[in-house]
């Protein structure tokens, strides 16, 4: 047996085993200089040693305030001065560059709710008594014409025909106006005028492509035809099931009416005969917008269903759903050449859509209000453009419906 001494300095000799703890008794005073070590280690296993240095490392550190990194994050780029700046060629007051001319666009206090496009030019409806024409011609599209007073209590259709020698516009108090143009002047055409009492109940209007023809769907869900070479006089009038009519559309040929309705209902009627071939099912919420395709080949039909429906119109069959939009479908364009497809909804969104592959190619998003209507402009060489008008008071012209 060892001694009590030697024994207290075997347990603490770096031979015995890690966390053996020994106890000694009656150990002589001078033991106790063993048992006071110079310096204190701590065997700790492995996973432990790296969350204790985690844990000193976490050293308490001063907060950046939100202005200081605010600073950091705006260092360069401060706002800069303002230096593409020209004259506008319509009113001459100074304006940004390849921007619409806020002075002229500021005679709409009200909500633009129609646009109608000719070759050279734009005509807007909005709640106010007068119509704006802007022409497509220049750079900056300026205000070229002011047709005051014409409708009082405002407008909210306004169409022209193919070759923009004739327009017609009908207001909220159920007046309809016919315009004809010279010269890029519009003047109101006498000759054509309509007796407005028997037009109070209609809504949505649409003319023919060489201008001879106006129909309009009324509150009461008829469609009715008025001949504007015959001194406006009456010669169609098609019945439906009697809902609202909202949305009218006529075929580039002639030989086709469709109108959507109030209950979702989308009717085409064929002029030769006079009959209705198709009634459309599909849109469960009301339609607001019919749009023929320049060949006369698909009707496409949106509303507060959110989705585009295409329709074959040979045939009434439901051809493709196009859906993308989060809002109620306000307004259709179709592009010259029926590539595309322009939509425009309530939440202030207009899209782009591909025909050839059923898919939304551009969405733009420039304002957070209603968008009332959109519109395919003269194509210029290879690119196409289109105009945005809505409850923003503001007409917006895009140069290229790409990108985005």
């Amino acid at each position: 047996m060892l001694p009590r001494s030697l024994y207290l300095l075997e347990m603490l000799s770096p031979a015995a085993p890690a966390g053996r703890l020994a106890f000694a008794f009656n150990v002589p005073a001078w033991s106790y200089n063993l048992l006071r070590p110079a310096a204190f280690s701590l065997s700790i296993p492995g996973i432990m040693a790296d969350l204790w240095d985690s844990v000193l490392r976490a050293v308490p550190k001063k907060k950046t305030s939100h202005m200081k990194k605010r600073h950091r994050q705006m260092a360069g780029k401060a706002l800069k001065d303002v230096k593409s700046l020209s004259t506008c060629s319509g009113c001459g007051q100074v304006k940004r560059s390849h921007v619409l001319c806020p002075h002229c666009v500021e005679t709409h206090p009200i909500d633009i709710f129609a646009l109608a496009v000719t070759d050279r030019q734009v005509l807007s409806a909005s709640g106010a008594s007068s119509l704006k024409v802007h022409s497509t011609t220049g750079a900056d599209f300026p205000l070229v014409q002011s047709l005051d007073g014409a409708h009082k209590v405002g407008c909210h259709h306004v169409v022209t025909n193919g070759k923009g020698s004739r327009a017609a516009s009908i207001g909220f108090g159920g007046d309809i106006l016919v315009w004809s143009c010279r010269d890029d002047i519009w003047s109101k055409d006498e000759a054509a005028s309509i007796n407005n009492a028997k037009t109070v109940d209609v809504w949505a209007i649409v003319l023919s492509q060489d201008g001879q023809y106006l129909a309009g769907v009324t509150q009461n869900g008829h469609i009715k035809v008025w001949d504007l070479d015959a001194k406006g006089e009456e010669i169609r009038d098609y019945e439906t099931k009697g809902s609202f009519g909202t949305c009218i559309d006529l075929s580039m040929d002639g030989r086709l009416i469709a109108s959507g309705h109030e209950n979702g209902s989308v009717y085409i009627f064929s002029t030769d005969t006079g009959r209705m071939p198709f009634s459309l099912c599909g849109l469960v919420n009301p339609a607001r917008a019919v749009a023929f395709s320049p060949g006369g080949k698909l009707l496409a039909a949106a509303g507060d269903s959110k989705v585009i429906i295409l329709y074959d119109t040979s045939s009434g069959e439901q051809v493709a759903n196009l859906a993308g939009h989060s809002a109620w479908i306000m307004s259709l364009s179709w592009s010259h050449t029926g590539e595309y497809l322009l939509s425009g909804s309530f939440d202030g969104k207009v899209k782009v859509w591909s025909i050839d592959t059923r898919t939304c190619v551009a969405t733009h998003s420039e304002t957070e209000k209603a968008l009332w209507s959109v519109k395919w402009l003269p194509k210029v060489g290879r690119s196409e453009g289109f105009a945005t008008a809505g409850a923003n008071r503001s007409i917006s012209f895009y140069r290229e419906a790409t990108g985005g």
